[in-house]
């Protein structure tokens, strides 16, 4: 019988192998040489959280600046009250007929005004009473100009019949509404004429400023997460949202920043600040600020959950001449309290109520749906409501006091000049070709970079930018507690 000799290279050869007795357990031994089941994607785990655009969505503008203010001018009431003061101390309602009424220099509730009344006016007081003015003294006061007073002016006030109505007074104060004015035949003129007047508003230009470093090797790292479009570079993902930040934090100090009046030079630092839409709304004095409204509680806004208080708001909005066409931005309980209201009666677009009244979207009610409004008309106005996406973020104003904003969909007519301009307005500084609305540089010495030798990328961003809010008393601001 033949035998078989086993080819020599098959003929066992001494060797190193690798003992599983030296790892703790054959599972990570099979960690170890086994490839992971990866899944690359990305999670987004909290959806989209860029909060940027709302400024946009509301037909704000952009509009080059050159200056470190900017200036507008908004014109005053044409029929202004005037305040004034009992002389004697006494009730204005004195029940005679006739008392002396003190026209305060300054320092009085409505007195921005000055002196806008004159000899032969007729005044309502209280809630009804009919007077005549006389007697002014005008020494060392210029009528009619407007602004703080040189001098406390006085008259006399009375009334056309009977006595005043102590019932309805209002007070030692208040201020009287000028409904014309008599004179007898063959008289003058009046004895003063009253100018019109506009305001002066201003804010500041606000500089903001975000970085992201990345270094030569972390530049050329691969990781396991596909970043969109077959990209797995780390550092890729921190500069996009770096930017992202940047848009979002730039869009809320627009909305949410203030005038800096409190010194913070202990901390090295000295900035004006720049005023904020909230902030222009809330703010207060004669000629400033708008209607802030209390929706209440902010689990349910009971404030605001009935026609009857969505009401009050479009009194109010009467009162300050307000255009027909609002967008209406809240957090999601103030749209599950509008729904209900539309529920209740409104309509909601399109419907014979609300069609034909879509102005902001060029009278096309389909073009609101795909931008994701819902409208509904009421007293004569038409309200297209959206989901403010920046209410409801719990780690940024979700709890605060903002509930939402009324943002009147028009152009505002300057006094001065008669040009039409949005409402809201964004402003950015630019000069000769130079823009500093949103600069992005890198420096460093990789990645395209060549400023220094340092071996890392640095993604800069700079803005410096401020909002205009016209006709502020048009605007309102829904708040919670």
């Amino acid at each position: 019988m033949a035998t078989t000799q086993v080819p020599t290279d098959f003929a066992p050869a001494a060797q190193r192998r690798i003992d599983p007795s030296k790892y703790t357990a054959l599972g990570d031994f099979l960690d170890e040489i086994n490839k992971p089941d990866n899944r690359e994607s990305l999670v987004h785990t909290y959806g989209d959280q860029g909060i940027t655009g709302f400024l946009q969505m509301t037909g704000a503008t952009k509009a080059a600046g050159t200056n470190d203010e900017v200036q507008w001018w908004e014109e005053t009431r044409l029929h202004p009250q005037q305040f004034i003061r009992n002389e004697t101390g006494g009730s204005i309602g004195t029940g005679a007929s006739t008392f002396v009424a003190t026209i305060p220099a300054s320092g009085e509730t409505n007195g921005a005004n000055g002196l806008v009344l004159r000899n032969n006016d007729v005044v309502l007081i209280g809630a009804g009473t009919r007077a005549i003015v006389d007697g002014l003294s005008t020494s060392n006061l210029t009528l009619g100009t407007g602004g703080a007073l040189a001098a406390t002016a006085s008259c006399n006030i009375t009334s056309l019949s009977g006595n005043f109505d102590t019932a309805t007074a209002n007070g030692a104060t208040g201020v009287v509404s000028i409904i014309g004015n008599l004179f007898e035949q063959g008289s003058d003129q009046n004895d003063a004429y009253l100018e019109s007047q506009v305001n002066k508003k201003t804010n500041k230009y606000m500089i903001m400023k975000e970085s992201f470093k990345v270094t030569g090797s972390q530049a050329t790292n691969i990781g396991w997460v596909n970043l969109g479009n077959g990209d797995y570079r780390w550092y890729v993902k921190g500069e996009a949202d770096t930017r992202k930040r940047f848009m979002d934090k730039r869009e809320m100090m627009m909305l949410l920043g203030e005038s800096v009046t409190n010194s913070i030079t202990t901390a090295g630092i000295s900035v004006d600040g720049s005023q904020g839409y909230f902030s222009a709304i809330e703010a207060t004095g004669a000629g400033n600020g708008g209607i802030v409204f209390d929706c209440g509680a902010k689990a349910s806004l009971p404030n605001l959950d009935a026609l009857s208080e969505f009401d009050a708001i479009i009194k109010e909005l009467d009162k300050q001449g307000a255009n027909p066409e609002y967008a209406v931005y809240g957090n999601t309980q103030l749209m599950l309290n509008l729904d209900d209201m539309i529920a209740q009666g409104m309509g909601s677009a399109p419907t014979s109520g609300a069609q034909g009244q879509f102005g902001a979207f060029n009278n096309d009610p389909e073009l609101a749906v795909k931008l994701g409004f819902k409208s509904f008309s009421r007293g004569g106005y038409t309200f297209h409501k959206h989901s403010f996406k920046l209410l409801n973020e719990p780690t940024l104003l979700a709890d605060s006091k903002f509930a939402g904003v009324m943002i009147p969909m028009a152009t505002v007519v300057d006094p001065k000049s008669g040009d039409r301009n949005p409402a809201l307005e964004m402003n950015f500084k630019s000069a000769g070709g130079y823009s500093r609305d949103m600069e992005h540089f890198i420096t460093g010495s990789i990645l395209g970079a060549n400023t220094d030798t340092k071996d890392f990328a640095q993604f800069n961003y700079r803005s410096e930018v401020c909002l205009v809010t016209r006709a502020a008393n048009r605007h309102v601001l829904l708040t919670q507690s």
